[in-house]
């Protein structure tokens, strides 16, 4: 009678046993991955930008994202409508961050500049050109086509007069079926964006 109590006792700490392990297993999450877009490479800018005594002052911002791509997640479209959080797959640092430091650099690369100033900056700070920047659209189907939309605006410096207005609408598809070609897909709009601000800065006239 004993041993039977026994072997009960052993079958139900087994049995509790391998609960635990089961619920370890199932709630392992996989690891995160994390993403930055990219600026221009040095072969993708054409001639190279030679330092001259007419390089202009550009400050860049304040650039605005709507609410929904100002978290962690990558956001992708299912449909108009529905979005997609990723559950894994992030932005290493926030997106808005990320995607100023990239068009400064690329427009470093595209035309003779300063060393651009990133808003806010000090009121001691002249800049030749202020661009403004809203980012009203920046997403996409994962492995099909990513679209961004922007309004911007070149302001006179000093001035703050309005010396340009637009809103731009890029897209590009994505090279393969992941979040790595979804992003890099991103950074090529980011590079066209760029172009199009740098060759419209070079078009303006000069004091």
């Amino acid at each position: 009678m004993a041993r039977g109590h026994f072997q009960r006792i052993a079958a139900v700490m087994i049995t509790v046993c391998l609960f635990f392990m089961a619920a370890c297993v199932t709630g392992t999450s996989a690891p995160s991955r994390f993403y930055v877009l990219n600026p221009l490479a040095a072969t993708e800018t054409g001639t190279p930008v030679a330092p001259s005594d007419e390089c202009i002052a550009i400050g860049i911002g304040p650039v605005e994202l709507p609410a929904y791509l100002d978290r962690p997640e990558i956001v992708t479209r299912l449909s108009n409508n529905e979005l997609k959080l990723a559950d894994f797959d992030r932005w290493a640092e926030p997106l808005g961050e990320n995607f100023t430091r990239v068009l400064a650099e690329n427009i470093a690369n595209l035309i003779c500049t300063e060393p651009i100033t990133i808003f806010p900056w000090k009121s001691y700070t002249l800049v030749d050109y202020q661009i403004v920047i809203e980012i009203i659209q920046m997403d996409g189907e994962l492995g099909g086509n990513t679209s961004m939309a922007a309004r911007w605006a070149i302001l006179e410096g000093e001035s703050k007069d309005i010396l340009w207005t637009k809103r731009s609408s890029y897209s590009e598809s994505a090279a393969g079926s992941g979040y790595e070609a979804f992003v890099a897909a991103q950074s090529r709009m980011v590079d066209a964006f760029s172009r199009e601000i740098a060759e419209t800065i070079k078009a303006l006239p000069r004091k």
